[in-house]
C-alpha cells in the first residue's frame, strides 16, 4: 500500500512518520496472555501518568499539535491513543474485542501514537492519500456515527475517508472475518519508544496473537 501526503498534512506537520505495515492475520477473540498484557500495560500507566500529565506524553503531544495547526480542537476531538491513556487512568476497564484490534490498542497505549487498523480487502485501490478532512464530509466512524471531521488528518482511498487519529472508519474496520492487516502508526513526533521497538512490539504481538505471517513495513515521511 503506497501512503502519500497533501500539502496541508506537510505543512502542519513536517515531522510526520507513517510506520505502515500489512500482515496476513487470523482475528479471533481476544486472548487471555493479550488481555493480561493490557491489563498491565494500563496498570502501569495508571501508576506512573497523573492524569493532567497523560496529554503532554511526547507522542501524544505531536498529535495535539498536529490537530491545533490544523484548526482542530484536540480536547473535543481526542487523539485515540489520550482517549485509552486517559481510561487506564481513570481505572476504567478497557474494551476487549476482538484480537488485531486490542493488540493495536496495546501497541497504542504503551507507544502514544494513534494508530489506524483496517482490514486491507476493504481498502478500495493500492493508495492511501493522508489529507485533512472537509466541511461537511461524510464520515461513518466506528462505534460513534457520523462524526465531523473537517479540520482532522484523514486518510483516504479511492472512495472516501477510512481513517483519523481519533477513530476509523466503519467502512473499512477489522471484523472476524477479516484476514489481511493494514496498520498504519502515525508518528507525528517522538515517543517513549523508537520507531524500530515500535515495530519490533508490533511483530511480537501480530505473531503471538494473531498467527500473522507475511508481515511487511515501510516508513513514509512527510517531508523526505
Amino acid at each position: 500500500m503506497e501512503i502519500r501526503f497533501e500539502n496541508e498534512i506537510k505543512a502542519a506537520a513536517p515531522g510526520l512518520e507513517v510506520l505502515c505495515m500489512e500482515a496476513d492475520i487470523e482475528n479471533g477473540d481476544t486472548a487471555d496472555e493479550l488481555w493480561n498484557e493490557i491489563e498491565r500495560c494500563a496498570a502501569a500507566i495508571k501508576e506512573s501518568t497523573p492524569m493532567e500529565k497523560v496529554r503532554h506524553r511526547p507522542a501524544i503531544d505531536a498529535t495535539r499539535a498536529a490537530y491545533k495547526a490544523l484548526g482542530k480542537d484536540p480536547n473535543r476531538y481526542r487523539p485515540s491513543a489520550e482517549a485509552l491513556c486517559r481510561r487506564a487512568v481513570k481505572g476504567l476497564e478497557l474494551y476487549r474485542t476482538l484480537t488485531v484490534i486490542d493488540l493495536i490498542n496495546l501497541l497504542s497505549m504503551a507507544s502514544g501514537h494513534s494508530i489506524g487498523g483496517f482490514d486491507a480487502d476493504k481498502i478500495d485501490g493500492d493508495c492511501l492519500t493522508l489529507g485533512v478532512g472537509r466541511a461537511g464530509e461524510p464520515y461513518e466512524a466506528i462505534g460513534r456515527g457520523q462524526l465531523n471531521i473537517e479540520g482532522l488528518p484523514v486518510y483516504r482511498d479511492s472512495v472516501g475517508g477510512v481513517g483519523t487519529p481519533t477513530s476509523d472508519n466503519d467502512r473499512t474496520k477489522l471484523s472476524p472475518d477479516s484476514r489481511r492487516l493494514l496498520m498504519t502508526v502515525n508518528m507525528y513526533g517522538p515517543s517513549e519508544m523508537s520507531p524500530e521497538d515500535v515495530e519490533a512490539m508490533a511483530r511480537r504481538l501480530l505473531t503471538d496473537y494473531a498467527g500473522a505471517k507475511n508481515i511487511s513495513a515501510t516508513y513514509v515521511k512527510a517531508l523526505s
